[in-house]
């Protein structure tokens, strides 16, 4: 799957990017997002080091580097990062993370940091150029303790990284969900998993409906749209998980 033009007009657009294999059978597929306004870009969670090139042939049909104007890292999972490295040699461009995991980056290979910006725990606005600004929004503990999302609110798409993930089997692979409660066996096991808590889901939740969202886009699987936006986020508010389910003896 490549190259969806989740919402496109004039000047704008916010585009799914690439769906990378990981390269293992038993690896997680991970979605890239790029956002365009008037020639700028913005690439949300770039991806691992080995699909990188792929990465970079299907932003080359849309921008150069020099026209990458920002990198934004929901969290710092080698799915996300792993290949940052790399992009930093080709750009300019500034990264954003939340900045609990500034400290732990350099792990991953990383010279420079000054080309890192701390997103804090608040959230903020990332100005990227005149008419082209995005919101950074807290997702803490969900499932990282410094998760942040992408807000455009010329697409009203939410980029919400590991929030919504859909782990498809290997014979499944529509780009949208429409229909919820046939696509719910697919994200409810990763979901009580790895999500922290209702109480960190609600959270969540309460802030995304004040938001005027009509996509939300998870760093796995399929773009939630219409009906189902309103069914996953009822779902959500209301999931027991994480350490909702942890027993005495501390399994979960």
């Amino acid at each position: 799957m490549r190259n969806i033009a989740l919402f496109s007009s004039e000047n704008h657009q916010f585009i799914l990017l690439n769906e990378s294999e990981p390269g293992e059978e038993d690896g997680v597929r991970s979605n890239q997002y790029l956002v365009l306004h008037d020639g700028d870009g913005v690439l949300l969670d770039p991806g691992g080091f080995g699909v990188m090139p792929r990465v970079l042939a299907e932003m080359l049909r849309y921008i150069g580097p020099q026209q990458l104007k920002g990198i934004v890292l929901s969290h710092q999972d080698p799915d996300i990062v792993g290949g940052i490295s790399t992009w930093l040699d080709l750009t300019d461009a500034p990264v954003y993370v939340s900045r609990i995991w500034l400290r732990f980056l350099p792990h991953y290979g990383i010279r420079g940091m000054h080309r890192f910006v701390g997103v804090p725990d608040e959230g903020m606005v990332f100005e990227v150029a005149p008419g082209f600004d995005l919101q950074l929004v807290p997702a803490h503990f969900l499932h990282s303790e410094g998760q942040i999302n992408v807000y455009d609110p010329q697409s009203r798409i939410l980029f919400s990284g590991d929030i919504g993930a859909a782990i498809l089997p290997g014979d499944q692979n529509y780009a949208y969900v429409d229909d919820f409660q046939a696509h719910l066996p697919y994200i409810e096991a990763f979901h009580r998993r790895y999500m922290c808590s209702n109480r960190a889901a609600r959270i969540w939740v309460n802030m995304v409906r004040r938001l005027d969202v009509d996509m939300i886009a998870p760093q796995h699987g399929p773009v939630y749209r219409g009906q189902a936006v309103k069914d996953f986020l009822d779902w959500f508010s209301e999931l027991q998980c994480g350490i909702d389910l942890m027993t005495d003896s501390g399994h979960v």
